[in-house]
């Protein structure tokens, strides 16, 4: 049952790939288009740290990752590089679960 899964995902993906290459040179030099088409990634990207922090299953959670993620938010504030960023995320979460603080 899964394979059917993964082959309708498959196909469908490859429909909306070769629907794009169709589309009219006017249409995707819209500046609208442009705009919309620019923003995309970032909000996928937040949607998945969302759900990857405040979600277990179909509960909503409140744990070490709340933390890590905040401990991140400060560290882009004071600009730090993006490997550090991560760091920072990962080492406070870990630290947090290895003390029993936050589980």
């Amino acid at each position: 049952m899964i394979w059917v899964a993964v082959l309708a995902g498959s196909l469908g993906c490859y429909v909306e790939k070769l629907l794009g290459y169709m589309l009219p040179r006017s249409v995707i030099e819209r500046e609208s288009v442009r705009r919309v088409s620019g923003l995309l990634p970032v909000a996928m990207l937040a949607a998945l740290v969302a759900v990857q922090t405040f979600a277990d299953g179909q509960d909503l959670v409140i744990d070490a990752r709340v933390v890590g993620l905040a401990a991140a938010v400060i560290a882009l504030v004071l600009r730090a590089p993006f490997l550090v960023v991560v760091l920072v995320a990962a080492v406070t979460a870990a630290g947090l679960r290895a003390t029993g603080i936050a589980a």
